[in-house]
C-alpha cells in the first residue's frame, strides 16, 4: 500500500498497530508506531529508509507491486537502528549493487547489523547533494545524536521536503498520515512523550541543529518524520513547539512518584500533595506509584514539571528497586532546571531517603529538604507531611502565593540531609495556619472517650458511626467495620485504609 504524499513522493511504510515496547522494553507505546519510508520518482528514482526488520518481506513485496526494484537508483538511509534499516538485507539481496547514501557513522552501524561491508555506501556530510533529476536535489545535513551518532536529515529542494528522521517525530499509529486528520490532542500527547522520553538529554543538540537548519534559510513545506505523522498543516509548529521544549521546558506542574511496602509511603504522598494544594490551589498535582503506573508517563510529568518529590520504603537500608531504576532514568534523560526532594517511611533505618536525596542532587536536581516518618505515619505525622508539602509550594511556587497567618511548627522534624542554603531556607520558613489540625481538636471535645469514632490521617475529618454519612448510603448506626469498602474520605477522596481509631 502506499499513499501520495506530494508530487512524486510517496510513503511506502508499514503501520504497527500492535507494537507496544521500544528500546527493549524501556519506551511502553500506547498507540503503536509507524515506520515511515518514502518513495521518489524524478529522473532518478530514490528510497529513504525502510521498515523494521520484523515486516521485511512485506515491505519487499508491497515495494515490488509499486515499482520495478531494480529502477531504484539510489537509497538514502537517515539512521541505521532496526526500526530504520531493518528490511535493509532483504532489500539488498534483490539490488545488491545499489549505493547507499548515509554519514560516515552509519556506515559502521550499519555493517554492525547486517554484516555487509561490500555493500556501495557513499558517504555524505552536512550540505553535499545528489541531483535527482527534473531540477531537484536532495541535500544531507547531519544530525549526531538525535538521537544516535550516525543520523541525518535529508532536504528535497523545489518540493521543499524536510525528511526529518527522528526528530519531529512520534510513536502514534494512525490510518491517515497527516497532521491535520488526526486527534490533535493524541498528537501532542505522543509528540512529548517521545520528546521527554527519548530526544531530552540532547536538548543542547536539538537547539543547535534547529537553528543550523533554520539558517539555510530554505522553505520547509511539510516534514516527514521516520514515526507517526507527517507534518503538512503549518509544520514549522512542531518545530517551535521543539525550541520550547529544549530550552530548560516546565510547567506549573509538581509530580509525586514513590514506592511502598506497607502503604506508609503513599500515605505521605497523599498528604504531601494535599499540602501542596491547600498553599498553590493553583499547581497541577500528579501522584504515581511506580509499581502501579507507566513508566513513561511518569517521565513525561517529569519532564513538565517544576519539581518532582520521590518517595520510598526502606527496604535493606536502600531504597525500593523500582524507584532505584525510575532515577537511573532520570539520571539519563538530564532534565535541567528542576527541583526535588526525598520522603520516605522506615522502620528500623531510613536509609532510602539519603539514597534519593544523594542521587537528585547528583542528577542535576536543587534539591529541598527531605522527610522521613518511622513506621505507619499518626495523625501527627500526616500533619507533618501535609506541612511538609505547604513548604514545598511556596518554595516552588512559579507566581505570588495568596497570604497566610503564620504559626508555630508542629509536628516531627523532617530529616536534614544535608545543610545547604535550600535546606536552611524550608526549615527557617514559617508554617501557615493549620486549619485541619485546629478543626479535628474542635472535634475531640465533643467526641466521648468509648466513641469507636475513625479519622482521616490525611485530612482529619472524623466518622462517626451514630451519623454514618448519607451522601455514600452509610446509614446511621453503622460501625466502622461494616463501612463498604469503596468508601472515600468526603474531604479528601481517600480510601478506609488511611483512617485510624480517634482517641479523644
Amino acid at each position: 500500500m502506499t499513499i501520495h504524499v506530494k508530487n512524486n513522493i510517496h510513503w511506502v511504510g508499514q503501520r504497527d498497530w500492535e507494537v507496544q515496547d521500544f528500546h527493549g522494553t524501556e519506551y511502553k507505546m500506547t498507540k503503536g508506531t509507524s515506520y515511515n519510508s518514502y518513495l521518489i520518482r524524478e529522473e532518478k528514482t530514490v528510497l529513504i529508509d525502510t521498515v523494521d526488520h520484523r515486516f521485511s518481506h512485506q515491505f519487499i513485496q508491497n515495494l515490488a507491486m509499486e515499482i520495478d526494484l531494480n529502477t531504484i537508483d539510489y537509497i538514502v538511509i537517515n539512521h541505521a537502528e532496526e526500526d530504520h534499516s531493518g528490511a535493509l538485507s532483504a532489500l539488498m539481496e534483490k539490488i545488491p549493487n545499489t549505493p547507499i547514501y548515509c554519514t560516515e557513522a552509519a556506515i559502521d552501524s550499519i555493517v554492525g547489523h547486517h554484516h555487509h561491508p561490500e555493500w556501495n555506501f557513499k558517504t555524505v556530510k552536512t550540505g553535499d547533494s545528489l541531483d535527482i533529476g527534473n531540477g531537484k536535489k536532495l541535500i544531507f545535513i547531519e544530525a549526531p545524536m538525535l538521537h544516535w551518532p550516525d543520523s541525518m536529515m535529508t532536504y528535497m529542494t523545489e518540493d521543499a521536503v524536510l525528511f526529518s528522521n527522528d526528530a519531529f517525530g512520534q510513536h502514534y499509529c494512525d490510518e491517515h498520515l497527516f497532521n491535520d486528520e488526526v486527534d490533535q490532542n493524541e498528537l501532542k500527547e505522543q509528540c512529548l512523550r517521545y520528546y521527554a522520553n527519548i530526544l531530552t538529554p540532547f536538548s543542547s543538540l536539538v537547539t543547535a541543529k534547529i537553528h543550523e537548519v533554520l539558517s539555510f534559510n530554505v522553505p520547509v513545506d511539510m516534514i516527514a518524520t521516520s514515526h507517526g505523522i507527517v507534518w503538512r498543516d503549518n509544520p514549522t509548529q512542531i518545530i517551535h513547539q521543539y525550541l520550547e521544549w529544549a530550552d530548560k521546558y516546565q510547567e506549573d506542574k509538581i509530580t509525586i512518584f514513590y514506592d511502598s511496602m506497607s502503604n506508609n509511603t503513599r500515605m505521605m504522598a497523599d498528604a504531601i500533595a494535599q499540602g501542596i494544594h491547600d498553599v498553590d490551589p493553583a499547581v497541577a498535582v500528579k501522584v504515581f506509584n511506580v509499581s502501579k503506573h507507566d513508566k513513561n508517563e511518569i517521565l513525561s510529568h517529569t519532564f513538565r514539571s517544576k519539581g518532582i518529590l520521590v518517595g520510598s520504603s526502606t527496604m535493606n537500608n536502600v531504597m525500593m528497586p523500582k524507584v532505584a531504576g525510575m532515577l537511573e532514568e532520570i539520571t539519563g534523560l538530564r532534565f535541567r532546571d528542576k527541583k526535588a526532594a526525598a520522603f520516605g517511611s522506615y522502620g528500623w533505618n531510613g536509609g532510602a531517603v539519603d539514597r534519593i536525596h544523594a542521587r537528585l542532587t547528583d542528577a542535576g536536581f536543587e534539591t529541598a529538604l527531605s522527610l522521613k516518618t518511622k513506621w505507619r505515619p499518626d495523625g501527627n505525622a500526616m500533619r507533618e507531611c501535609r506541612e511538609h508539602g505547604r513548604q514545598i509550594a511556596k518554595q516552588w511556587a512559579l507566581h505570588e502565593l495568596a497570604k497566610t497567618t503564620p504559626t508555630n511548627h508542629i509536628g516531627i522534624t523532617p530529616a536534614a540531609v544535608n545543610d545547604t542554603p535550600t535546606d536552611t531556607a524550608v526549615a527557617a520558613e514559617p508554617a501557615p495556619v493549620q486549619v485541619a489540625a485546629q478543626t479535628a481538636t474542635a472535634n475531640e471535645s465533643s467526641h466521648p472517650a468509648d466513641c469507636q469514632c475513625m479519622i482521616c490521617t490525611v485530612c482529619n475529618w472524623i466518622y462517626d458511626p451514630a451519623i454514618g454519612e448519607p451522601n455514600q448510603g452509610v446509614e446511621p448506626g453503622t460501625a466502622w467495620t461494616d463501612v463498604p469498602d469503596y468508601f472515600l474520605c468526603p474531604d479528601c477522596n481517600l480510601g478506609k485504609d488511611v483512617f485510624i481509631e480517634h482517641k479523644a
